[in-house]
Order: C-alpha cells, then sequence, then structure tokens
C-alpha cells in the first residue's frame, strides 16, 4: 500500500505489481528517493484526469532517471480510479509522472488510438481527495494549461507495505 500524503488530504494507492512490474518498481523507486516530495499536481482537467510528478510549484521540471517501456499492453485499464503513467508521443518516454483517471477513459488502453498508457496501479482510499484536486480552479503558468490556480501539492509519498 501506498500513500500519497496531498495538502488536500491522503490517496492510498494499491499497485499492480504482477501486471505492471516495470512501471510498480519505477515508481517505488521514486517514491523511496522522495522524488515526489513537494511537487506539484501541474495539470488537472475535470472528467478527465489529474497529473503530477515532475514539476515543483515554480513549474520548473525536476531531474528524473532513465524512460522505461511502456507496459500499456499489461491487460490493465484506464478506468476512473486508476494511475497511469504519462509520457510524450514515443511509447517508451515514462519517467516520473503519472495521471488519476477521473473517468473510464478507453481512448487511452492500448491500442485505442496508438500503444496506449501503462495502467499500473488504483486508488483504493480517498477518491474523494482525487476528486476535490479535479474541482479546483487551473489557468496558465510557465507555458502550461490546465494548472491549478492555487498549489495543490504532494507533501510526501509513503510505502507503508
Amino acid at each position: 500500500m501506498i500513500t500519497i500524503e496531498t495538502n488536500y488530504g491522503d490517496i492510498v494507492v494499491d499497485l499492480f505489481e504482477e501486471n505492471a512490474p516495470i512501471s510498480c518498481e519505477n515508481f517505488r523507486q521514486y517514491a523511496a528517493d522522495g522524488h515526489y516530495d513537494n511537487t506539484i499536481f501541474h495539470r488537472v482537467i475535470p472528467n478527465f484526469m489529474i497529473q503530477c510528478g515532475g514539476f515543483n510549484e515554480d513549474m520548473s521540471q525536476k531531474a528524473t532517471r532513465p524512460q522505461i517501456k511502456n507496459e500499456a499492453d499489461n491487460g490493465e485499464m484506464n478506468v476512473r480510479g486508476s494511475l497511469a503513467m504519462a509520457r510524450t508521443a514515443v511509447a517508451d518516454s515514462a519517467t516520473s509522472q503519472f495521471f488519476i483517471n477521473l473517468k473510464d477513459n478507453d481512448f487511452l488502453n492500448h491500442g485505442g488510438r496508438d500503444f496506449g498508457y501503462a495502467v499500473f496501479g488504483k486508488v483504493s482510499g480517498g477518491m474523494d481527495v482525487v476528486e476535490a484536486i479535479a474541482a479546483v480552479p487551473t489557468g496558465n503558468k510557465g507555458g502550461h494549461q490546465d494548472v491549478p490556480v492555487d498549489p495543490v501539492k504532494i507533501v510526501s509519498v509513503r510505502i507503508d507495505d
């Protein structure tokens, strides 16, 4: 069990270690290294997803480890409450950023439009916190859209298992 402590409350996450071993190990390593501490949710789009894991409050991007293999073909789906690796247009480009789906986003699944976005976990507690984050006012900041006007921060990520 993983606890993502935010300034809006805690989000408890279960990882899909068996189906997404590369993504889970990647996430656990970033968490153990303290990489996520004091990062922000930098992309919040109601009725779609909330994204975090790579930016400081001043919108500077944090250094990351090398990109990982995309595990979107693992059978897990981008459904409400699932966690997936964020990436660029390049399939195997995920590093530290991830998002939480606010609804079933079938078009993000493997083969939906391209290789897809690898789902590696699900919210098992604190979906109300996710919804509260999804409802914050957003705007443009640092060349990015859909950034919360008032910072929504990850205080820490604890590995409780």
